[in-house]
């Protein structure tokens, strides 16, 4: 099992910078992909990001160019860093962890999630 714990949420205005933490814990030996989601209210669950444990990234076209995933191996730890948020990037945002990859019915694990709010 491996748990995931997010942390950085909040409330910024558009054009502000937050940075999303998600620290896992367990049989993390198990995980090649962590990455996020984000569900904002009313609407599915979108992929975000994806960093595999060799650190090749992967992001959706409406943040490529303004969010950076990153990790910390050795603290089992990965990053978001959102820069020039938007009202539209508004969501919880889950962490997420799986073993073959990270399409959502590949992910084995999901945070608790975190708010994010971009005000205008």
């Amino acid at each position: 099992q491996v748990q995931l714990v997010e942390s950085g949420g909040g409330l910024v205005q558009a054009g502000g910078s937050l940075r999303l933490s998600c620290a896992a814990s367990g049989s993390t030996f198990s995980i090649n992909y962590m990455g996020w989601y984000r569900q904002a209210l009313g609407k599915q669950r979108e992929w975000v990001a994806t960093i595999s444990s060799y650190g090749a990234t992967n992001y959706a076209d409406s943040v490529k160019g303004r969010f950076t995933i990153s990790r910390d191996n050795a603290k089992n730890t990965v990053y978001l860093q959102m820069n020039s948020l938007k009202p539209e990037d508004t969501a919880v945002y889950y962490c997420a962890a799986g073993r073959a990859g990270l399409g959502y019915l590949q992910v084995d694990y999901w945070g608790q999630g975190t708010q994010v709010t971009v005000s205008s």
